[in-house]
């Protein structure tokens, strides 16, 4: 019979585990997808290719996407989403149209210098895709151009500048982005800031005004915290170090014994809502021939069959912390 304390807990921590598993296992896929893409190509990335690199199976990917399109975009869509975040950090809405444009090159073009991965699959590997994909560069594009359009109602030029203007400016910063991010040797996109700023204004405010705002000091810009990197790099990943392939169960183990240091198989049991001590015992020996647990039972316990205390190495707890299934992330969160 469950002990009458636990139930409520482990109910508790079963419904937020499989939240945080999923979104961990998510994470993953979007993180396998940037490495499959980086390496094949878009038009070349599979599911399977996405789910090995993400180290999770092909049912789990299906749990969560439609297929590799849905996938993919779910990558663009998480990318123009941190980007949005930046800009608004900035308040680039409140700056006049030329120090909005320059101002906002300045936060796109540090957030490709930070994530090229990502910034290739956004800019140069989403032209191979499907529908959707064209769909998303198109959407993205009309919302570059509506922007750029604002600098007709610039002062004197204001009715000397055809309508196509826009989109010749934004299709020219494309163009070139793509040509520089397509190339093996890696260039500082920030550094072009001044060039990429006097192809957007200058048509619409003329040669004086734009030598005079690009003299001006590069701006500073503050990444927010909350912009950090929500995918993992084929490079970043947390379980290169560790020989095994994630699954639920595993996942929701480690939670439970981060949540519970020191604690019992059957506690680890109850939390992880695993009702078979067995599979329970044969699950954190295995984590433990691979490092990431460790009984400490055995430095005050001589009794025979006194209680495992099960902790996280450190390795252990570097794993469970970047996988946000440290339940500390959500207390913090919710203070």
């Amino acid at each position: 019979m469950r002990s009458p304390s636990l139930q409520p807990a482990a109910a508790a921590a079963g419904r937020n585990g499989r939240v945080r598993v999923s979104e961990m296992q998510r994470a993953r896929l979007l993180g396998g997808a940037v490495a499959a893409v980086e390496e094949l190509g878009w038009a070349n990335a599979t599911v399977a290719s996405i789910a090995s690199r993400a180290r999770v199976s092909r049912k789990t990917f299906y749990d969560l996407f439609d297929d590799r399109e849905d996938c993919l975009l779910e990558v663009c869509d998480d990318t123009l989403e941190r980007v949005l975040l930046e800009l608004r950090a900035a308040e680039v809405g409140e700056l006049e149209w030329p120090e909005r444009m320059r101002t906002g090159l300045r936060v796109v073009l540090g957030f490709f210098d930070r994530e090229p991965e990502l910034a290739r699959v956004c800019v140069v590997e989403s032209a191979h895709g499907g529908p959707g994909a064209r769909a998303w560069r198109a959407d993205v594009l009309q919302r570059l151009i509506a922007i750029v359009d604002e600098g007709r109602l610039q002062g004197e030029r204001a009715g000397e500048v055809p309508a196509l203007m826009a989109e010749g400016a934004v299709g020219s910063v494309v163009m070139v982005l793509n040509r520089l991010l397509a190339v093996a040797e890696k260039q500082s996109l920030t550094g072009l800031l001044g060039e990429f700023t006097s192809l957007v204004v200058m048509p619409y405010i003329g040669v004086r005004r734009t030598r005079t705002l690009c003299e001006r000091p590069v701006p500073e810009i503050a990444v927010p915290a909350s912009s950090r990197l929500r995918v993992y790099q084929a490079g970043e990943d947390p379980l290169r170090e560790v020989p095994m392939r994630l699954t639920y169960r595993t996942a929701r183990v480690m939670e439970a014994v981060a949540q519970n240091q020191g604690t019992s198989n059957r506690v680890i049991g109850e939390l992880a809502e695993i009702s078979d001590q067995g599979q329970v015992s044969k699950l954190l020996a295995r984590l433990a021939n691979l490092g990431l647990l460790t009984n400490t039972a055995g430095r005050d316990a001589h009794t025979k069959g006194a209680a495992n205390a099960w902790r996280l190495t450190e390795l252990g707890e570097r794993i469970t912390e970047q996988l946000a299934l440290n339940i500390d992330s959500d207390r913090d969160g919710a203070a």
